[in-house]
C-alpha cells in the first residue's frame, strides 16, 4: 500500500514538474534565430520582387483576419515569432479588429494559398496595443499577439531571438525585410513570400529637409536605399527586419515594419520600430500574471507533494 501510495505520488510529481515546464515554455530561450532549413542565403528587393527559398525566414507569420463578405480569412499583415505562444507586429494593423476571434496566425507560409505540410495556423486568444502608439506619427507602433495554443517548432518553424542593448544596429550590420506585401500600390499582394537585403540609414540623414524633414524619431529605423530600391509596402506592415552582427549566427527582430506605404520612392525608405527601445513592454507582456499565476500554483502542489509524501 506504502508503494503503490509513493508511485501514485512519484507520478504526480512528474506531471507537476511538467507543467512547470511548460508554463516557462512560453518565455524566450537562447534557442532562436536559426534557419535550419536553409543555407545562408541572398536577397534581393520586396519591391521589385525577389521569392524566398522556403524555409528561409521560419518566424514569419502571416496574421489574417476573417472577412464575413469572402467567407475567409485574408492577409492582412506580417508579423515575427518569438517564441512558442506569442507574435509581434505592428499596432496601425489592428485598425477596427481588435477582437482576438477575428484573427489568426498562420505560421511555416510560404505560398499565401498553397500551405505545405509543415504549415500550421493558430486562433488568437489576445492582442495587446502598446497603450502609447499614436496614429498620427506610428509612434510606438507595436502590438502583441498570445496564440490560443502553442506552436511546436519544426525545420520552417522557428523563433526570432529578441536585441538587447549590446545589439546595436548600425550601416555596417547585415539586415534583411520579409513580407507578401505589394510591389506598387496599385497593386496586389505577392502570393509568394519576398524578401529583400536592406541598408541601415542613419537618422541623420532620413530627417534631412528633403527625405524625412525631421519626423523620425529615435525610437524608429530607416532601413532601404537612397534610391527607392529594397523598400517595403503596403501588406508587408508587422514583419520583421531581421539582422546578424558579426561573430554571431543567430538572427535578431531589430525592428518591426511600421510606416510600409511609401513603395519604393527615393529618399523615403523603410520606416520600422527599433525593437531593442522596447523590450520592458515587450517583456511584461511575456512575463504576464498568467504565466506568473501558474508557475506559483504548481510550486505549491510540489511543496504539498513533499509535505505529504516525502515529510509524513
Amino acid at each position: 500500500m506504502a508503494g503503490q501510495k509513493m508511485r501514485t505520488g512519484c507520478d504526480s510529481f512528474w506531471a507537476l514538474l511538467m507543467l512547470l515546464s511548460h508554463a516557462h515554455s512560453a518565455i524566450p530561450t537562447d534557442e532562436c534565430g536559426t534557419r535550419p532549413a536553409v543555407e545562408d542565403i541572398t536577397g534581393t528587393q520586396v519591391v521589385g520582387g525577389h521569392n524566398v527559398q522556403l524555409g528561409a525566414w521560419p518566424w514569419q507569420v502571416s496574421l489574417q483576419i476573417y472577412r464575413v463578405g469572402s467567407g475567409r480569412y485574408l492577409h492582412e499583415c506580417g508579423g515575427s515569432l518569438i517564441n512558442n505562444n506569442s507574435v509581434l507586429t505592428a499596432a496601425h494593423c489592428i485598425k477596427k479588429w481588435i477582437n482576438p476571434e477575428y484573427w489568426r496566425a498562420v505560421l511555416g507560409l510560404h505560398h499565401l494559398y498553397k500551405w505545405n505540410s509543415h504549415t500550421m495556423y493558430r486562433r488568437v486568444k489576445k492582442i495587446v496595443i502598446h497603450p502609447d502608439f499614436k496614429w498620427g506619427s506610428y509612434e510606438n507602433d507595436i502590438a502583441f499577439f498570445q496564440l490560443l495554443r502553442f506552436v511546436k517548432y519544426n525545420e520552417y518553424i522557428q523563433p526570432i531571438c529578441l536585441p538587447d542593448i549590446a545589439h546595436l544596429v548600425t550601416d555596417m550590420d547585415l539586415c534583411y525585410i520579409s513580407g507578401w506585401g505589394k510591389r506598387e500600390k496599385k497593386d496586389k499582394f505577392q502570393n509568394t513570400l519576398q524578401e529583400t537585403k536592406v541598408d541601415i540609414i542613419p537618422l541623420y540623414i532620413c530627417n534631412r529637409f528633403d527625405w524625412f524633414n525631421g519626423r523620425i524619431s529615435r525610437n524608429m529605423i530607416c532601413a532601404g536605399s537612397a534610391s527607392g530600391h529594397g523598400d517595403s509596402c503596403e501588406g508587408d506592415s508587422g514583419g520583421p527586419l531581421m539582422c546578424n552582427f558579426p561573430n554571431v549566427s543567430e538572427y535578431y527582430l531589430i525592428g518591426i515594419t511600421s510606416s510600409a506605404t511609401a513603395c519604393g520612392i527615393p529618399k523615403h525608405p523603410g520606416i520600422y520600430l527599433n525593437t531593442v527601445h522596447y523590450r520592458t513592454w515587450i517583456d511584461s507582456q511575456l512575463y504576464s500574471k498568467t504565466t506568473t499565476s501558474i508557475q506559483h500554483i504548481v510550486i505549491f502542489f510540489i511543496m504539498e507533494w513533499v509535505i505529504f509524501y516525502v515529510l509524513l
